[in-house]
């Protein structure tokens, strides 16, 4: 062994530190192409993280953050206490386990069927009407949903065609789920397919002529050949969206409830929201309210990612 190599196992701090050094070196040009992103990630995503303090503070604005007084799990207490509890975290999980049970198999569903298309032109069509969607804007797209649920809009339409009676949705708090669901599909369907799309076109042809050999049929071949070439990209996928389950946008919540279905339609990011800018907003308790609901998520992401690593070997790390 030479000295210098002696040397390196003597130090193996020193020896971690030249590789950095020299890999810095050699690929200065990817670094620096990587650097805008780092330095967005560190001032947009942990700088501000700083402000998680909150939770365990009496923030008052005029004291600033260090200087408000301490007061510990205060604040969730409070919130653990509160009927609010009970009743937002039962509307969170509902409405985000139906969308996942929805919504998830949902795209994998149609670009399967998309796939199965042999018309070039009929393809590109449904995917480009599936895709706009996708693009309206959040607030058009549920004024579009609203008119179409209205007791003179096109559901209720149909509904009287074939006899039915015409219902109020947006007053029925028992509505309100399935029509958040179903508007979401109808929002993202498309736009999410994409990345099932490309994993298809990444199953080998080979796989496909050789299970044609064997006797298999169209059905046989998406069951035996496709599905399987883009299972690890429905368990990533997957674990991210379980991952965020309690991560729902109060944007369309906000814009799609009213007094009638609050009970129903209330779910954690409404209540924050409305607690931090209502007409007296209290910060550090909406802050606390919000850590609760993001170490929920860090837990059920571990979780997720360790079973389906026991069950299919794929895993996000």
């Amino acid at each position: 062994m030479s000295k210098k190599q002696i040397k390196i196992l003597a130090n193996p701090s020193h020896s971690l530190s030249t590789r950095i050094i020299r890999a810095l070196k050699q690929n200065y040009e990817l670094y620096l192409i990587f650097l805008p992103v780092l330095v967005y990630y560190i001032v947009f995503y942990y700088v501000p993280m700083t402000g998680i303090v909150l939770a365990f503070k009496n923030y008052a604005p005029a004291k600033g953050i260090w200087g408000s007084a301490w007061v510990g799990l205060k604040h969730f207490e409070n919130f653990f206490s509160s009927p609010n509890f009970t009743r937002t975290l039962v509307n969170t999980l509902r409405i985000s386990i139906a969308s996942i049970v929805v919504g998830f198999p949902a795209p994998i569903i149609f670009a399967l069927l998309l796939n199965e298309l042999r018309l070039r032109r009929t393809k590109k069509i449904i995917q480009t009407v599936s895709y706009m969607p996708h693009f309206i804007s959040l607030v058009v797209a549920v004024g579009l949903v609203m008119d179409f649920v209205q007791r003179d809009g096109i559901i209720n339409d149909i509904i009287a065609f074939f006899g039915g009676e015409r219902i109020a949705f947006m007053t029925e708090p028992n509505w309100f789920t399935p029509i958040y669901v179903l508007s979401g599909v109808w929002q993202e369907i498309g736009w999410s397919s994409i990345i099932y799309l490309a994993a298809i076109a990444g199953v080998s042809a080979d796989l496909y002529e050789a299970a044609a050999i064997d006797g298999a049929g169209r059905f046989r071949q998406l069951l035996h050949v496709t599905l399987p070439g883009i299972m690890p990209t429905i368990v990533i996928l997957f674990i991210m969206r379980v991952g965020n389950i309690m991560s729902i946008g109060y944007e369309k919540i906000i814009l799609m409830y009213n007094d009638l279905v609050l009970d129903k339609a209330d779910i954690i990011a409404s209540y924050v929201y409305r607690i931090a800018f209502g007409a007296a907003p209290d910060y550090g308790y909406s802050t606390a309210v919000g850590l609760f609901n993001t170490v929920i998520n860090i837990f059920l992401l571990v979780a997720t990612n360790y079973i389906t690593g026991k069950v299919n070997d794929t895993t996000l790390w």
